[in-house]
């Protein structure tokens, strides 16, 4: 496979022309996720993306010049510094000004060959098409972003434009079609039905998406089906080449659990990692991590 030669996207002069609107739940969702950054939760979140992201890296591009990445909703930039620390150069692109706070000052904290790989800038995903050309990125991500938006469409199209011919686009998702799971293992019965039940004309089978009342933070949020956002990237000409659950073991745990002592640490992610590989139980997991490759 032979990708366009390697370079760093520079953003216009004046980014953005003027900053957007933060979309509905943001600005409280940042108020609300830097406390439970480093908790159980997060972290197994955060180490499976990375592993199952690094298998496609390597499997899609072998061993090749730095890739050009996107990172939207970059938050703290926990993946954006780590590819950066991998060699690639990486533009971190989120619209709350409080978490871009944060993930300079994370940045700041690295070598100074690391910050010179990395942009972080203020904006939303869905405009990125007008400050970026077509097949602009070899890796875009999208994690934890489309649950804040009305429905993933505008978004997932925005990201293909700027998708580069051979690159993979990672998306991760809540589980529209594990929604019971957590409210059921937790005994709130009248929960699980409900999520099971759906609530409203778009949870209905072959809908777009599957709605539900708030995510953890207790901010609304929806959750995407597989089935439905597989046929969409396919759509798009970025077919799913992997998916994996996260999250099938340790979704009930609380915000603020702490991370158990070695070896305990290395068997739990052992054990939710090769979960989130295994049918039926990847299926029920939190979280779904699909990643669409461009022909």
């Amino acid at each position: 496979m032979v990708l366009p030669a390697q370079r760093v996207v520079q953003p216009p002069a004046a980014w953005p022309p003027s900053p957007p609107a933060a979309p509905a739940g943001f600005t409280p969702r940042a108020q609300a996720w830097p406390p439970k950054l480093g908790g159980l939760r997060d972290v197994v979140r955060q180490e499976l993306v990375s592993r199952q992201l690094d298998e496609q890296i390597a499997q899609r591009f072998g061993v090749l010049a730095p890739l050009r990445v996107l990172d939207v909703g970059c938050g703290q930039a926990t993946h954006a510094l780590r590819l950066a620390r991998g060699g690639h150069q990486v533009t971190g692109l989120d619209p709350e000004p409080a978490t871009l706070t944060a993930a300079r000052q994370a940045l700041a904290l690295e070598a100074p060959e690391v910050q010179a790989r990395v942009q972080l800038l203020q904006g939303c995903g869905e405009d990125c098409g007008r400050w970026f050309g077509p097949a602009a990125f070899d890796l875009v991500l999208c994690h934890g972003v489309l649950m804040y938006l009305p429905e993933p469409g505008p978004l997932l199209a925005a990201l293909a434009r700027i998708l580069a011919p051979g690159g993979l686009l990672s998306v991760l998702v809540r589980n529209g079609d594990g929604l019971a799971m957590r409210p059921g293992l937790a005994g709130d019965w009248a929960g699980a039905v409900a999520a099971l039940r759906g609530n409203g004309p778009a949870d209905q089978p072959g809908s777009t998406y599957r709605r539900d009342s708030t995510d953890r933070p207790g901010l609304p949020a929806r959750a995407d089906r597989r089935e439905t956002l597989v046929r969409t990237l396919a759509e798009l000409d970025v077919p799913v080449r992997a998916w994996y659950g996260v999250r099938v073991f340790t979704d009930l745990a609380a915000d603020e659990a702490p991370l158990p002592a070695e070896p305990e640490l290395s068997a739990l992610l052992e054990a939710e990692d090769a979960a989130a590989r295994t049918d039926p139980y990847r299926q029920v997991a939190a979280l779904v991590h699909l990643v669409g490759a461009r022909p």
